[in-house]
């Protein structure tokens, strides 16, 4: 195995148990190590600090072990089965009334590079890691292992994750099973349709799940807006809840046909609804609509540091527009999930904007991703989702 030597004082961070160890922070190698490669991390007074996966880049290796053990098939399965053993915890395995979630969240379960979503009986495995891409028939193994006949299918969605260079070499396919799509789950109660296949992400985002159901307590009686609605997660809600009307608006018209077949199929005769395919904040100049509720969930604004200040006019720009014209009284539901932009720079972020719109505002709630998309307290940059609920006088 290739070992990896740390300069003198470049090991407090993995002594920390962060998982990354950047390229800056490498003296030498015993050896030029592969893409992908499994290799242990050494101090530069030769102490065992870890092992990780190699990979070219300002990160060079992402530590998925601080022990010294056998990385043989059943540290995987083990490894899987902790994170299974959460899930359990949570509620989230075999509940009726919701069959998706976060089964592995990269760092957050001591996978760096992995995400792994349940839909059913469904696990859809993304790799950001050629690491962990090319672990996969250890964690295949070992999902089968765990769940046995539970588990009817494997799907490998990387593609788009992967480095470019290696993607170009992998596709998306089952490797273990099949499953017709698009297939129906359920999230506390509410059915909603999902294609791994061709949707965003992994097919959903159950990231919104506990936001999606706080939604639910403000919206009974009230004209909602549910912008960037994607699959329409925050207005099956609301109609379910009781919303006297929801407007859905996507500038994708994939996103609004999935929006719609999903308040179809929970409310086949339903009047109440209305999609717009349309941008956002075009939807938003033009709109005349006192809305009593809004939901404003935009894709990330900025994927890199480089980008942050762009991300933060974006986000001020946007939500500027949706505070000039929620109804008084009203309540926004706003969130970001650019991981460069921190809780702290977003609220103050909607507090500029807040001013720009002149309306006085409360923050009710601060919202953040489920208990299945656990951040590691040694890796804050695992905690991504940020949003506030508001009250806007």
């Amino acid at each position: 195995m290739t070992k990896i030597i740390l300069k003198k004082g470049k090991d407090d961070a993995i002594r920390r148990f962060h998982p990354w160890v950047f390229s800056g922070a490498i003296q030498s190698s015993s050896q030029s190590p592969k893409e992908g490669e499994i290799v242990e991390i050494c101090s530069a007074d030769g102490d065992f600090l870890g092992n990780g996966h190699y990979q070219t880049g300002s990160i060079a290796v992402r530590v998925f072990s601080f022990e010294k053990s056998p990385l043989k098939q059943i540290f995987w399965t083990e490894k899987l089965r902790n994170a299974y053993e959460l899930r359990k915890r949570l509620g989230l395995i075999g509940n009726l009334n919701t069959d998706c979630y976060r089964l592995v969240h990269a760092e957050g379960d001591g996978f760096p590079g992995l995400v792994i979503d349940v839909y059913g009986a469904v696990a859809v495995v993304q790799c950001h890691s050629i690491g962990m891409f090319l672990s996969m028939s250890q964690i295949a193994a070992g999902l089968q292992k765990i769940y046995g006949k539970k588990l009817t299918a494997i799907y490998n969605k990387s593609h788009e994750t992967l480095p470019d260079a290696f993607a170009a070499t992998t596709k998306n396919e089952y490797i273990f099973g099949e499953s017709e799509l698009p297939t129906a789950v359920f999230e506390n109660q509410n059915q909603f349709m999902i294609n791994w296949v061709t949707g965003q992400k992994t097919g959903f985002f159950i990231d919104q799940r506990d936001n999606r159901n706080l939604l639910a307590k403000y919206a009974k009686d009230k004209t909602v807006l549910n912008a960037f609605c994607y699959s329409g997660g925050f207005s099956v809600y609301a109609l379910k809840a009781g919303a006297k009307s929801v407007h859905s608006v996507d500038v994708s018209a994939k996103a609004i046909e999935l929006t719609e077949q999903n308040v179809a199929l929970n409310f086949p005769n339903n009047q109440n609804h209305t999609s717009h395919t349309e941008d956002v904040l075009q939807f938003l100049k033009k709109n005349e609509l006192p809305f009593d509720v809004m939901i404003v969930d935009p894709p990330a604004y900025a994927k890199s540091v480089d980008k942050r200040h762009n991300a933060v006019q974006g986000y001020k720009r946007l939500n500027a527009m949706a505070l000039s014209q929620i109804a008084k009284g009203g309540i926004l539901f706003t969130f970001s999930c650019s991981q460069v932009v921190d809780k702290l720079l977003f609220q103050n972020t909607i507090m500029a904007a807040a001013l720009e719109a002149k309306r006085q505002v409360r923050i009710l709630h601060h919202l953040t991703q489920p208990a299945d998309h656990p951040t590691n307290l040694f890796h804050p940059e695992g905690s991504y989702l940020k949003g506030l609920v508001l009250l806007v006088e």
